[in-house]
Parts: C-alpha cells; sequence; structure tokens
C-alpha cells in the first residue's frame, strides 16, 4: 500500500479538466508540504492512445495506459484517483480497493444511490486492511472555508437557524452548445444539480455539521435538444436538469435553500453557501474565494454589521504552506490540500474527509430532489 523508500505510486484515470487539476495537486504538494510520503506520479489512463500519451508528457506522468484495469493492477500503483464521468466511479473505485489500492475519487461520487452504497460498503470492507478511500469535494480545502467550519464548530454562530447554498452558472445558456456528456444523464446522473449542486450541498451539511434529511424540489430542463458534438448537424435529447430547486430541512431543525444552474446569464461559477445561526452570520463565495464575511450579532447593535476576513495569514488553514501574509492563492490549491490531507490520513491510519460515506449521504440527497421533483409531490425524506 506505499512502495519503497516512502513512497506512494499514483496512478489517475482520466485527463480532460479535472485530470488537469489533479496532476497540478500530485506534482505540487510535495513541494510546498511536509508529508509523510512522496507520492509518485506513476501512469494516467485515456482511452485514445495519442492523447493519453500528450497528457503523460504534459502533466507529467511517468506512464501512460488506456485500460483502466490494467492501471488498477500495476504493481507501481498504490492509489487510484478517479476522474471520469460518473458512469465509471463506481466500477473503477470498487476495484481498486478490491486490488488493495486506496482511492481518491471526484465527485459526486456516483450516478445512483445504488452505486454509492456499493462504494461506500466497498470502502468499509477495504478500510479494515488499512485502505482509505476519499471523494473529491475540493471547495472544503478553501482556507477561508476551512476557517468558517472551525469558526462554527466552535460554536461561534450558536445554534444553527437556515442555510442557503447555491451553484449559479450560465455554462448552457447557448442553445447550440453541443450536447456534451455532462448533458446525458447516463454518464452524469443529472445535470446542474450534481455537477454544482453537489458543492453547495456539501459544503452546507459540512459547515452546518448537520444533514439535509427532507427536501421539496422542482428541476427544469429549458433547452431539451442540442447539436450531436461530432458535428454531423444531427441533434440529440437532452436528458439532464438544466436548473434544480430546493428547499430542505436539516435533521437538528434548521432550514434550507439550494439554487443550482446552468442559466444564470452574467454568472460563471457563483458558488456561496450562507450560514445563519443564533449568534451570527457567516458568508463566503467563490467570487471572492480568499475571503470570509463574518456578522456577529453579540457585539454593541451600533457597530454590528458583516466584516471581511482576509483568510491568508499563516495562521490560517493550509495558507501558511504558501506565501507570505496577504498573499492570495487559487482554485488550484485546493486539490494541492485536498491530496495532503488524504496523504497524512493514510499515514495516519484513519478515514479521510469527506468519506465515501459522505458521499453516499450527499447521493442521497440528490436522489431526494430528483423525486421530489418528478413526483410533484412536495416533501420527501432523504434516503427513504
Amino acid at each position: 500500500m506505499v512502495g519503497d523508500r516512502g513512497e506512494l505510486g499514483i496512478g489517475m484515470v482520466g485527463y480532460a479538466f479535472m485530470g488537469r487539476a489533479h496532476s497540478q495537486a500530485w506534482r505540487t504538494v510535495g513541494r510546498f508540504f511536509d508529508l509523510p510520503f512522496t507520492p509518485r506520479m506513476a501512469a494516467i489512463c485515456g482511452r485514445d492512445q495519442a492523447l493519453v500519451a500528450a497528457a503523460a508528457d504534459r502533466l507529467g506522468w511517468a506512464a501512460w495506459e488506456t485500460d483502466w484495469k490494467r492501471l488498477v493492477e500495476r504493481d507501481d500503483v498504490d492509489l487510484v484517483d478517479v476522474c471520469t464521468p460518473g458512469s465509471s466511479h463506481a466500477e473503477i473505485s470498487i476495484a481498486a480497493l478490491e486490488t488493495g489500492k486506496h482511492v481518491l475519487c471526484e465527485k459526486p461520487l456516483a450516478n445512483t444511490v445504488d452505486e454509492a452504497r456499493a462504494m461506500a460498503a466497498a470502502a468499509d470492507r477495504a478500510a479494515a486492511n488499512g485502505l482509505r478511500a476519499m471523494v473529491g469535494f475540493n471547495f472544503r480545502r478553501v482556507p477561508a472555508v476551512a476557517l468558517a467550519h472551525q469558526l462554527i464548530a466552535a460554536g461561534r454562530l450558536g445554534t444553527i437557524r437556515h442555510v442557503r447554498g447555491a451553484y449559479l452558472g450560465s455554462h448552457m445558456l447557448d442553445p447550440e452548445s453541443p450536447l456534451v456528456w455532462r448533458l446525458d444523464a447516463a454518464q452524469a446522473g443529472s445535470g446542474a444539480l450534481g455537477d454544482l449542486g453537489a458543492h453547495a450541498i456539501d459544503l452546507a451539511q459540512h459547515l452546518a455539521g448537520d444533514r439535509i434529511a427532507g427536501v421539496s424540489a422542482l428541476t427544469e430542463t429549458f433547452v431539451r435538444e442540442r447539436p450531436l458534438a461530432d458535428g454531423s448537424g444531427a441533434r440529440g435529447q437532452v436528458t439532464v436538469d438544466d436548473a434544480a430547486l430546493f428547499i430542505a430541512r436539516f435533521a437538528g431543525g434548521a432550514l434550507g435553500s439550494f439554487e443550482a444552474t446552468r442559466f444564470a446569464a452574467g454568472h460563471t461559477e457563483g458558488l456561496r453557501v450562507e450560514v445563519n445561526g443564533e449568534l451570527g452570520s457567516i458568508v463566503w463565495e467563490l467570487g471572492a474565494l480568499n475571503q470570509l464575511r463574518l456578522f456577529d450579532a453579540t457585539e454593541e447593535p451600533a457597530t454590528q454589521g458583516f466584516r471581511t476576513i482576509q483568510v491568508t495569514r499563516a495562521d490560517h488553514p493550509y495558507a501558511g504552506a504558501w506565501w507570505p501574509d496577504g498573499h492570495t492563492i487559487g482554485y488550484e490549491h485546493t486539490f494541492t490540500h485536498e491530496v495532503r490531507d488524504l496523504l497524512q490520513a493514510i499515514a495516519d491510519g484513519r478515514d479521510p474527509a469527506p468519506s465515501f460515506a459522505e458521499g453516499l449521504q450527499v447521493q442521497e440527497v440528490l436522489d431526494a430532489v430528483q423525486r421530489s421533483a418528478a413526483s410533484g409531490a412536495g416533501w420527501t425524506q432523504v434516503g427513504g
């Protein structure tokens, strides 16, 4: 499970957007963080031989494969990083765990609750043999989000009353944008809900320290046919949602409201989470990644107001590993923080967070939203 000379061999499946982000993380992590062992970028996998060979050279991988099963079986691979569409997450992750590999799997964990349950069960079995599995909700690793989590867990906001989460995008605003895999339910599971909304759901539950117990939802597909990506001029059906809205109740009694859309003109990556408690509120948004807004209701009314904390000091989570106080970091750093935490969890012999069990719980929320929207029956129990 850990190679010779304190090395951990990494094998990655996928080389597109997430593959590039994860490759940057594996290349960078040992240069800024003290690690329990050194990650070695052993091999990358993709179906197109020419493209994956070029990706291996460009992204820094020592070798390449065109069959993920061969990558999983390699003796020089100790950890499999899954950066593929959701339709293959379960098969690859379970095979890797059963072969004796640690696993990092991108979000959402799977396309269905049944797949996610099988993955969580495989992770539980593998943990008995010292193997670890993490789902990649990278925004937990933003220093400002990590600070918010610390403040809320310490009781700074008191009892949580209301949580708001939104991820607004305009990715599919053009009705002539091609029918990519993210618009196919067989490959993606859901649309804006799983692709974007999963991040808001995970952050909301992570920060609130509570789980969503029930939802009432609406979804809509605004453009139902798009041109095929092959350039033939033919058109195909969009089989996922373009937007999802739902209200929620947390197990502890707090209320929640959530929105995910690819049709919000003027928004590119509009992820935002707000937590309101009896003693104050916290707001974080991706557009101001290094900032956290905090309202303290215990202060004198005459001087109350949201204040902005620049989360770039050495004593803030993760920030001290990078630049001098006041210097900002970016989106790519969240993946570096993610793999650093996974490596440390492996070394400590403990389950990383978020675990596959947490990924399953987010999947159950996504499923409840889809069931509520499809039935039009209103309130739907999560996990029911």
